[in-house]
């Protein structure tokens, strides 16, 4: 799975940490979903989706091989 939430957080010029403190989980949380080292849960999927008012499917996309 691919995410532009490096870049979502980039147009909110939020820090990561200001971004974690947002959703309620660590800033190492954010770094992992950004580098693709983590997949995010439906809740916090869900969570990120209110932060930058975009639907889930906007910032995560499924790759072909997923």
């Amino acid at each position: 799975m691919k995410n532009t939430l490096k870049v979502e957080r980039a147009i909110l010029n939020f820090t990561q940490e200001e971004l974690a403190e947002k959703i309620g989980v660590s800033r190492q949380t954010i770094n992992s979903i950004e580098t693709n080292r983590y997949v995010p849960s439906t809740l916090l999927a869900l969570k990120l989706s209110k932060v930058f008012n975009k639907p889930v499917n906007e910032f995560f996309k499924l790759e072909e091989n997923d």
